[in-house]
């Protein structure tokens, strides 16, 4: 068990690929770095949302909130962690939150101490559910390659529609895909072979775009470095995503909801 605070991670965090898992790991010692910090006018501070696009927003934000809002920053030279928060676990109070996530894809008996177990899609499927979306208009899975798949085939139902990141520039309330783990880039996704890329990379991971500054992307998403965790993102030329050895993002889900 971690109960020591801590912060900075320049270190070569890319050298550690996957975004889970937290068995035999320490957290990175605090130290004040200037890089990015929490804003105090984060999304979740914002008054007057009503939409279930808006919801979903504001519903990562707080869940962010809750695990003590975690921060990183990734750019060209690698990632770092200005702001550590409180990890999967580190408690009961996280480790049941992680439960709820993985209770809203039917599988009740795993926490945060299953720290084998990626729940990151357990994670944007609380977050869908508990923004109003039917399952016909999202999918609840464990698995994100389940819910892609699903936006892929035109359901007349689905809150997503899938886009190139080559050829349309996320919004809020969007979702940004990457592969994870070990197997390195995929093909920029294509409707006519999403089916082949995702059998063989089944290992994905999607965040939540809870806002656009200009050419800058802050996202949230779960089991991001044991935690819940908002990500700083430099956009490419056009606002387009710039596949990365961090982060080889290959398909973005343009939210449909008002």
């Amino acid at each position: 068990m971690r109960h020591l605070r801590y912060s900075f991670i320049v270190l070569a965090l890319f050298m550690l690929p996957q975004l889970q898992g937290c068995a035999g790991k320490k957290k990175p010692t605090e130290v004040s770095t200037g890089a990015l910090e929490p804003e105090d006018s984060s999304a979740s501070k914002k008054k007057g949302r009503h939409t279930r696009s808006q919801a979903i927003v504001q519903g990562a934000e707080s869940e962010w909130d809750l695990f003590g809002r975690q921060t990183i920053e990734l750019d060209s030279t690698g990632e770092s962690i200005p702001h550590v928060g409180h990890w999967e676990d580190d408690g009961d109070p996280w480790s049941s939150r992680v439960n709820v996530y993985w209770s809203s894809v039917g599988k009740h008996s795993l926490d945060g101490y299953d720290c084998k177990q990626p729940w990151s899609a357990a994670f944007i499927s609380y977050v869908m559910g508990a923004a109003g979306l039917s399952r016909e208009e999202f999918p609840r899975s464990d698995a994100h390659w389940n819910y892609i798949q699903y936006f892929t085939r035109g359901n007349p139902s689905a809150a997503f529609l899938t886009h190139k990141i080559t050829e349309y520039s996320p919004k809020e309330g969007d979702l940004i895909c990457a592969t994870r783990g070990s197997h390195g880039f995929i093909p920029v996704y294509d409707h006519l072979n999403t089916s082949t890329v995702l059998m063989g990379h089944a290992k994905l991971h999607c965040d939540i775009v809870v806002e656009k500054k200009q050419d800058v992307l802050l996202t949230i998403g779960g089991n991001v470095r044991n935690s819940v965790s908002k990500t700083k993102i430099t956009l490419g030329k056009n606002g387009f995503l710039k596949p990365t050895e961090q982060r080889p993002w290959f398909v973005v889900l343009e939210n449909k909801l008002d």
